[in-house]
């Protein structure tokens, strides 16, 4: 449900510009774009997910998951 409403409040300089590149970018208003990040802070963070004392890191939904043959050049880079 989306109930409208005016009101006053002060951001920091810069963050009003970043406000205002993102709605400029994404074609929405400022508010939108404001609510939006609001959102995303207040979501539940998942726990991070730990393995034999090792942090997973998560994919992307479609990533392409590396194979031995990456590991070992990237690691034969350094």
């Amino acid at each position: 449900m989306l109930v409208k409403v005016r009101t006053t409040f002060e951001l920091d300089d810069d963050l009003v510009q970043v406000a205002k590149q993102l709605a400029q970018q994404s074609g929405m208003t400022m508010g939108q774009v404001i609510s939006r990040l609001v959102r995303r802070a207040i979501e539940p963070r998942a726990a991070p997910r730990m393995r034999n004392g090792v942090l997973l890191f998560r994919s992307k939904p479609g990533a392409k998951k590396p194979g031995m043959a990456l590991v070992n050049r990237l690691r034969d880079e350094e």
